[in-house]
């Protein structure tokens, strides 16, 4: 068995080098692309004026996205003056100075990339890597979590290279953006809670997590809730749950302080009406308007992601050992609610479940199905046991 291991570990590392290479040559243009490089600029260069960055940014960018400004105003768009928003950011400084501030709400992800750039790497390249070395260490944290639950190699080996597959995974490892790394590390910080049993490390990464993707914050504190309901079951002291909690509010608190953007104005500018100068002169925000697009959308949305399917499996395996004196079952329960509470919470924010940023939420839940239907091995040490 160990060298069959021994195999498959050398077959796995060959795979992910042959992904890292084919994400790196096929690397998707987002206009994100341009807020993420000019915030290495300004991280880089704290005297540069606006002026100068906009000018390297988009000198830099010419020619990487020939097809950048070929949406016409008579294109169907979301968001009113979407389709020129762009545009108008390419050729004014100060919008595009106002703007670098809707992504400045994810400090360490912006300092990843700029530890990139200062390793040596292009600008494009640092924000690139970010997403495919995130990608390549969320499977070997799935792989490594597989080998100790179902505890056979082949087994996960496969069950890791499907999941490496999934369309959402690879989407947002060809993006510039923060999914893959915030996915990372929602994974992580849950490996080192369940599995590690080191408290102080999941604190620390669930912290990180946040500082990268900010509504995260919103699953974290529905964990902390199941997670003190069953304090003596996880053998926890409610203290340092409430000590750990305190430290991830810190995070988003700190985030929430320093941000010049309010949500309504981000909404606006996402669903409704781009903000030219989201600081300077924003819109006033319509109740209205944000009510009908979110019963406008929520269907949609919800059935257009893999939500409704991940369900169904939830039901079915639960269902299958579903016992109302299991505690075991209960806490489960409380799990996947705790999960879809969030995403629901969440898209009342921000009304988008593009499936790209949801990768976090889906690979939670597909890891735990496989825990809960396949498990050799009880994580929580007998913790959790039905009817203990």
């Amino acid at each position: 068995m160990k060298k069959t291991g021994n195999i498959l570990v050398f077959i796995f590392s060959i795979y992910l080098c042959l992904m890292s290479y084919y994400l790196y040559t096929h690397q998707y243009y987002n206009v994100d692309l341009e807020a993420y490089i000019g915030l290495i600029y300004k991280a880089e260069y704290p005297d540069m004026k606006i002026e100068d960055i906009h000018k390297k940014v988009y000198t830099e960018l010419k020619g990487t996205n020939p097809k950048l400004f070929g949406i016409t105003p008579q294109d169907e768009e979301i968001a009113k003056g979407e389709n020129t928003y762009y545009k108008v950011l390419s050729e004014n400084p100060k919008a595009y100075g106002e703007e670098l501030q809707l992504f400045s709400v994810k400090p360490f992800y912006n300092f990843v990339n700029l530890m990139f750039f200062k390793l040596g790497f292009k600008m494009t390249t640092s924000v690139f890597l970010t997403s495919i070395l995130s990608y390549v260490l969320i499977l070997i944290v799935i792989f490594c979590y597989l080998i100790r639950i179902v505890r056979n190699y082949p087994l996960a080996f496969i069950i890791t290279i499907l999941i490496s597959l999934f369309k959402p995974l690879l989407e947002a490892s060809r993006h510039a953006s923060a999914d893959s790394l915030s996915c990372l590390l929602l994974l992580l910080s849950l490996y080192a809670f369940t599995v590690r049993k080191n408290h102080l490390a999941a604190t620390v990464i669930a912290m990180l997590c946040v500082l990268t993707r900010p509504e995260y914050f919103i699953l974290y504190s529905f964990l902390y809730m199941v997670a003190y309901l069953y304090k003596n079951m996880l053998q926890i002291k409610a203290t340092h749950l409430f000590l750990s909690y305190g430290y991830v509010f810190l995070s988003f608190f700190l985030i929430q302080y320093f941000n010049q953007i309010s949500w309504s104005t981000l909404f606006m500018n996402q669903f409704t009406k781009v903000q030219i100068y989201p600081i300077s002169n924003p819109d006033s925000f319509y109740f209205p308007d944000y009510l009908n697009f979110i019963k406008k959308s929520m269907p949609l949305e919800f059935n257009g992601s893999y939500f409704p399917l991940l369900l169904i499996f939830i039901v079915v395996i639960m269902a299958n050992k579903f016992s109302l004196n299991s505690k075991k079952n209960w806490a489960q329960c409380l799990f996947f609610g705790a999960i879809y509470l969030s995403v629901f919470l969440r898209f009342l924010v921000f009304p988008s479940l593009a499936n790209r940023m949801m990768i976090g939420f889906y690979l939670i839940i597909i890891l735990s199905l496989i825990y809960i239907q396949n498990s050799k091995a009880n994580i929580f040490k007998n913790s959790l046991e039905a009817g203990k």
